[in-house]
């Protein structure tokens, strides 16, 4: 029962598993960050007064991202290069021949990868999120000037009844709620009635108070302006601030708070809980990669079949990714609940990679 019978050899182990690991994501992350870069960096430079240090910034804003992304990947390879670096050696034989059982060969990679589980989710609460965000508002603005403000939305949507509204720009919440550069598409069942356009709106509890007005019809091409218009006594401020919420751009607990809010004002909230719960199971991830690819490190290395094994480490490994992406989409259009979408593929490759070693080594 005494996983660590060797303290010298558990951290050696471990440390081999955190090299790997962080070379891996490395490498994957500079091949893809410049892969990604050669895409996007015509779009930044098309904006006038864009240069290398927009280029930069995006680079800064993206990385995070594919850190995050291929953690988990990079887990599952670090821990196949380390088995078979240790059976290749004939280390793992002697481990076994000193008693050691395959889950006590495991134990120091699975608390070295818990150590990356918590770091991972540590990681994206609070550079993830915030980058995810800011890189999401500078696309939507066409790699222009980035809002100064943290609570900005920017081209929002809004439907009112045959009415189609859009605003530039969204800040604020509740009834403090402050749309700019508004344009008001009035419709009829056979086409477009009106155009009206306005600089600024608020929220006076009664409807919205629209400055500088410009209102076009189309019907007969007249344009019109004036100062001040209300309109919009059935349009609440939620459908502008809750319009878009995005469960990557935000942390734990304010994609609670939003979710609290899209409940309140009876908006479906499925697809976030299971964004929710997928913010704590997708960081756990990692601590299943090396049960996942503990295939690797068993078997006589000069039978010929480490290659073998070590394919179908990663053949584990990648379908539980497969798996994991599935369930997250079925539970965002609904289909699956949010706690199954977030913790069955967890659970499911748990039980097999434990199926595996215990048939196989145990």
């Amino acid at each position: 029962m005494d996983f660590f019978p060797s303290r010298t050899l558990a951290i050696y182990m471990a440390k081999m598993f955190i090299v790997r690991t962080l070379a891996v994501l490395a490498l994957l992350v500079l091949v893809l960050q410049a892969l990604d870069l050669l895409g996007e960096s015509g779009k930044i430079l098309a904006h006038p007064g864009n240069g290398e240090a927009e280029l930069w910034t995006y680079v800064s804003l993206r990385a995070p991202q594919l850190i995050a992304r291929f953690l988990p990947f990079s887990v599952l390879l670090g821990t196949i290069i380390t088995l078979a670096t240790l059976n290749q050696n004939s280390e793992v034989i002697s481990m076994k021949a000193g008693g050691l059982s395959a889950h006590q060969i495991l134990a120091p990679l699975i608390v070295a990868s818990m150590g990356v589980a918590l770091l991972s989710f540590v990681f994206n609460e609070t550079l993830v999120a915030p980058a995810t965000d800011r890189l999401s508002q500078w696309e939507k603005v066409e790699f222009g000037p980035i809002p100064a403000e943290s609570n900005i939305r920017t081209n929002v949507w809004v439907k009112d009844g045959n009415s189609l509204i859009n605003a530039r720009t969204v800040t604020g919440h509740g009834d403090k709620v402050v749309l700019q550069d508004i344009t008001i598409y009035d419709r009829t069942e056979n086409g477009l009635k009106s155009l009206l356009h306005g600089d600024k709106a608020r929220f006076t509890g009664n409807g919205w108070l629209l400055t500088n007005v410009t209102q076009f019809d189309v019907s007969t091409g007249d344009e019109e302006k004036k100062p001040e218009l209300v309109i919009g006594d059935s349009i609440r401020p939620d459908q502008f601030t809750l319009s878009s919420v995005d469960a990557d751009s935000l942390s734990i607990f304010a994609l609670r708070g939003a979710i609290d809010e899209l409940q309140r004002a009876g908006r479906p909230t499925m697809s976030l809980r299971a964004g929710w719960w997928h913010k704590i199971s997708g960081p756990m991830s990692s601590i299943l990669m090396p049960l996942l690819g503990a295939v690797a490190a068993f078997g006589l290395a000069r039978s010929g079949q480490l290659f073998v094994r070590a394919v179908i480490g990663m053949a584990l490994g990648f379908a539980y990714f497969v798996a994991d992406n599935f369930a997250l989409a079925m539970g965002n259009i609904g289909a699956y609940p949010p706690l199954l979408a977030a913790w069955a593929p967890f659970l499911l490759f748990f039980l097999i990679g434990e199926t595996v070693l215990v048939r196989t080594e145990e």
